[in-house]
């Protein structure tokens, strides 16, 4: 039988060890720019031509070149050099630039909106990332975030093989209280919030996105895009993990895991986060 990703057009990969200077080689293997997410952000940002948007901690810039289709001017910035690299043969539509989230050179009062994806827990110090995504951003700009938080990824069933990998993914995850509490300080404001459950369409392979397709997770390549499978999983509790996951994929049982952890807030959030 054909594996997921040779199912979906995907090519076998490898990785060196850690870092998105390291991930970064092959990660749209399995990381594609997913429609219903790039619809919710088109939706929150309201995107007009002539305006000025930014991706902060673009990747390898699927959703960026992506979302640059629906209009406006975009620029898009990563502190990796092999992420950039991949990014700057996908759109000239984008300008592309190396910084750190802390310190950019963007023009202050510049962006008329941006976007974060899935790359919060990467920063040192929350606050003075949003003080300076806050000082490039026009007054009553929205910046939106799509991320998780702690609460909701104590309901994926994956604690339930590889507890200690989740419990790291999980502490290093920003609350909603934490992120409130630097944005406060550095005149943002959270608009609103809205839950994002994981489909089987989901074609974005990100932590959670076997929710409904366990047999996902025993796919090398897809584990190598999830940056928690690459830097905060031992050897040890891996190979234990995919062998039992396995083992309860082949009987069933992963059915009875999966309903155990079913809940109602959510697998993912968009924050929607206005400048005052």
């Amino acid at each position: 039988m054909n594996t997921i990703y040779e199912k979906i057009g995907y090519e076998k990969i490898g990785y060196e060890k850690i870092g998105y200077d390291k991930i970064g080689i092959g990660y749209d293997t399995t990381r594609k720019a997913d429609p219903y997410i790039l619809s919710k952000l088109n939706q929150f940002l309201e995107i007009k031509e002539n305006k000025n948007y930014l991706d902060v901690a673009c990747g390898t810039g699927n959703y960026t070149s992506e979302m640059a289709k629906f209009g406006g001017n975009w620029s898009a910035f990563d502190q990796s050099e092999v992420m950039l690299s991949e990014a700057k043969q996908k759109s000239k539509l984008v300008q592309w630039s190396k910084y750190n989230v802390e310190n950019t050179n963007f023009e202050s009062s510049y962006f008329d909106g941006a976007f974060c994806s899935l790359a919060i827990h990467h920063f040192p110090n929350l606050s003075k990332a949003f003080n300076e995504i806050s000082r490039v951003l026009k007054p009553s700009a929205r910046m939106i975030l799509f991320t998780a938080i702690p609460e909701q990824m104590y309901g994926y069933w994956l604690n339930e093989y590889f507890p200690n990998m989740m419990q790291a993914s999980c502490d290093q995850m920003p609350s909603l209280t934490a992120i409130e509490s630097a944005i406060n300080k550095h005149g943002l404001t959270i608009e609103s919030t809205q839950p994002f459950f994981i489909t089987s369409e989901l074609q974005d392979f990100f932590l959670y996105s076997g929710k409904q397709r366990p047999e996902i997770y025993l796919e090398k390549p897809v584990r190598d895009g999830i940056s928690s499978f690459r830097n905060l999983c031992s050897k040890k509790e891996l190979e234990a993990g995919l062998s039992t996951l396995q083992s309860d994929i082949e009987t069933g049982a992963i059915n009875d895991v999966i309903q155990k952890y079913n809940n109602d807030i959510g697998d993912y959030l968009f924050i929607v986060i206005s400048k005052n």
